[in-house]
């Protein structure tokens, strides 16, 4: 399994007993790690089957449902933090799930594969898709629709009217300060609605 740089980070920004909503949790490693380790409590959201059995059988608390359909089973900042890790990608509309996460969190965390890292500009430049751990997929096979680079979700922040808070660009686990955008294969950002 490819390791998730991301939840460390994550979790030092979740503070202790945070309400947490994990929007495509997957089999549900990231809240089951917050509840150890931030004693936080939460819901997972999950459209495929047998991950939610997985997050089940982790003890974590998740629905089955489309984000993508909105979030009107939560009312407004029902939840500290609301968390789209290595998702957004897959969503057809990432405006409108920014919008629902400003909606119904008082902070939000996204991760996602940054587009921009330059191995992924390299293999466009030799005219191939890219693939990379942070990309795995073939282009014919891959559930990611929208890429995007940290300054593409740098403008949706703004678009959306969301104040970024923390911006990080990791590569294998380190943070990488000097050209992030072109040297960082993950960005992890925390925001929250403008005032």
């Amino acid at each position: 399994m490819t390791p998730r740089f991301d939840f460390d980070l994550i979790a030092s920004w979740i503070p202790h007993g945070a309400r947490v909503l994990d929007l495509g949790c997957g089999d549900g490693a990231l809240l089951a790690e917050l509840g150890e380790r931030r004693g936080s409590a939460g819901y997972g959201v999950e459209i495929d089957g047998e991950r939610v059995l997985a997050a089940v059988s982790r003890g974590v608390n998740v629905l089955q449902m489309n984000l993508e359909s909105g979030l009107s089973t939560f009312g407004d900042d029902a939840f500290d933090f609301v968390i789209l890790s290595q998702t957004l990608q897959a969503m057809r509309r990432a405006d409108l799930v920014l919008r629902e996460m400003l909606r119904v969190g008082r902070e939000g965390i996204v991760t996602f594969p940054n587009f921009g890292y330059w191995r992924h500009r390299l293999a466009i430049a030799r005219g191939r898709m890219p693939v990379s751990e942070a990309l795995p997929y073939q282009w014919y096979d891959t559930p990611n629709i929208h890429l995007c680079t940290v300054k593409d979700f740098e403008d949706l922040c703004a678009t959306v009217g969301a104040e970024i808070l923390d911006e990080r660009v990791l590569h294998e686990g380190r943070s990488v300060q000097v050209l992030p955008n072109l040297r960082g294969s993950l960005g992890v950002f925390r925001f929250r609605r403008r005032a």
